[in-house]
């Protein structure tokens, strides 16, 4: 594909390799190493949060999350990736799905059901395609039900809400660190505390559940991330100012020239977009079908992020009725948003998007 819908963005070979010459030289791997202490220091300041824990991807970060809050009965969103329901499956806990808000595709407090509330002990939002959910919609309801609040913070890094952070809010939040996110550690992830005692217990549950003096106080997982992925994320980090610029730069020149062309996201107006994704609303799935393949015959690469809705997916054991995420789940196109991407790609890309549609 001339334009795939991701190319993960790689450091400059010479100074990653210095990172690596490094860790060959103190023989340490493994086991919050320096790369790691490191990169988790610079991480906290620059997002600007006070707890945050590196762990070795973005689903080992939800499990910890999970067993930190020591949570049940959850309501979640089925216009999510997998990660987000499977990772509650796969830890039995029980969960329910509530449905989206039909402009800025995340869940919507107002169609969260009496009982489902009355049933659960957590909410897991999440912030879809990095924009903002109504933090304080869903921190009133957590309030009123004594409810936890984790979001599913995947791809918001970098992502502001009014002057602050969007990862404060929540009990806590988890990011994926993943090869195709914004920014990377070929695999990895993050979890974010606002109380420093969950913060000290998740350090250790990711080490087996030992104490400092290596015996197993609980029963804990490996969800270290390592050295030789900690010095991937602190050669790009390096970059980060300019990744995020770019990518917010082509994000708002996405959506310039696709005005009156497609139906884009809202985003929430206190929210700022990071250039995570560059999602358009077609205006039915078979107009979708037409457009992506013939995108597809041009070179470029287009996804159907999030489809299906989840609550049809069988392996969950749900069939609920969703009617506004079945919906949105099955116009929804991304289209390519990585930072070698230029406005001269853009422009080829959306002509080639806008001709599509025209003839179909």
């Amino acid at each position: 594909m001339k334009y795939p819908i991701v190319k993960p963005l790689l450091p400059q070979l010479d100074k990653y390799q210095t990172y690596i010459e490094q860790i060959f030289e103190r023989n340490y791997l493994t086991n919050q190493g320096p790369c790691v202490e490191a990169l988790q220091k610079k991480l906290a300041e620059y997002l600007e949060v006070d707890y945050l824990l590196l762990v070795s991807n973005g689903t080992q970060a939800l499990h910890v999350a999970y067993a930190v809050m020591g949570i049940k009965n959850v309501i979640t969103t089925p216009f999510t990736f997998a990660a987000t329901p499977g990772s509650l499956a796969f830890q039995n806990i029980d969960f329910r799905f509530s449905d989206i808000d039909e402009s800025t595709f995340n869940l919507c407090p107002q169609q969260i059901k009496q009982q489902d509330l009355v049933w659960a002990d957590a909410i897991l939002p999440v912030h879809v395609f990095g924009n903002p959910c109504d933090v304080e919609s869903i921190q009133r309801l957590a309030q009123l039900h004594n409810l936890k609040v984790i979001y599913d913070a995947a791809h918001c890094f970098g992502s502001k809400y009014d002057i602050g952070s969007l990862l404060k809010y929540g009990d806590c939040a988890t990011l994926s660190l993943h090869a195709t996110k914004l920014f990377h550690c070929v695999e990895g992830g993050a979890v974010i505390f606002k109380c420093k005692a969950d913060f000290e217990r998740a350090k250790q549950l990711i080490n087996f559940g030992q104490n400092t003096q290596n015996i197993p106080v609980s029963a804990g997982t490996n969800a270290k991330l390592s050295e030789v992925h900690g010095a991937m994320g602190l050669a790009l980090f390096e970059h980060v100012n300019e990744i995020l610029a770019h990518r917010q730069q082509l994000f708002e020149y996405y959506c310039g020239k696709l005005v009156g062309v497609v139906k884009l996201q809202q985003w929430h107006p206190l929210g700022k977009p990071n250039g995570a994704y560059m999602p358009v609303l077609l205006g039915s799935e078979a107009l979708l079908e037409s457009v992506q393949k013939c995108l597809s015959n041009q070179g470029i690469q287009t996804r159907r992020y999030f489809y299906p809705s989840l609550n049809s997916v069988t392996s969950y054991r749900h069939n609920s009725k969703m009617p506004i995420s079945d919906d949105i789940s099955s116009r929804v196109l991304c289209l390519p948003m990585y930072y070698d991407l230029t406005k001269v790609d853009v422009d080829i890309i959306c002509d080639a998007l806008q001709i599509a549609i025209k003839n179909y």
